[in-house]
């Protein structure tokens, strides 16, 4: 079963690139966005592009953990990726339990917790489409920005888009 909007993020541990086990609940008290993340696919690289720059205005309320679920994603691959782009921390889901527990379609699929370990938003980055490449809006910031100034998000679904995870390989 699904979590719900306004339900608590099921807790999870996974380690990082260099063996460092992370659990969610650890992060309580911060607001915390996880994208279900690849190293291959197009649209999480621009997503990392868009996002990076935001996480350096949050500041130290936000913290940011890209998932790496991917089955076919070699070990070498996701820390090439996580080099070329900057990010300090990938999370392993070898298995896919994390993207299965929290129903994660594509990379990227972004979900963001509140301080409280409360699931807040779920779904894509912003509202680009095939037909509609710019955005003009990004759901993501709105859903931080939101609970930066101490409110809920007015939108907190969407549909993701990106690629699909590889559960089988």
């Amino acid at each position: 079963m699904a979590t719900e909007i306004n339900e608590p993020a099921p807790d999870f541990s996974l380690p990082d690139l260099e063996g460092r086990v992370h659990s969610l609940i650890a992060y309580r008290g911060r607001i915390v966005v996880l994208n279900f993340w690849s190293c291959e696919c197009p649209h999480s690289e621009r997503t990392d592009k868009l996002i990076k720059p935001r996480l350096a205005e949050w500041g130290g309320p936000v913290v940011l953990l890209p998932i790496a679920s991917n089955r076919n994603e070699s070990a070498e691959a996701l820390r090439a990726a996580a080099a070329a782009r900057a990010l300090p921390t990938i999370l392993v889901d070898r298995d896919c339990a994390i993207a299965n527990l929290y129903e994660a379609r594509t990379t990227p699929h972004l979900f963001v917790i509140d301080r409280a370990g409360t699931l807040i938003y779920r779904g894509a980055l912003d509202d680009a489409t095939f037909r509609q490449r710019a955005a003009s809006r990004s759901f993501l910031n709105e859903a931080v920005e939101a609970l930066l100034d101490g409110k809920l998000p007015g939108l907190t679904e969407s549909s993701p888009y990106g690629c699909t995870i590889v559960r089988e390989v």
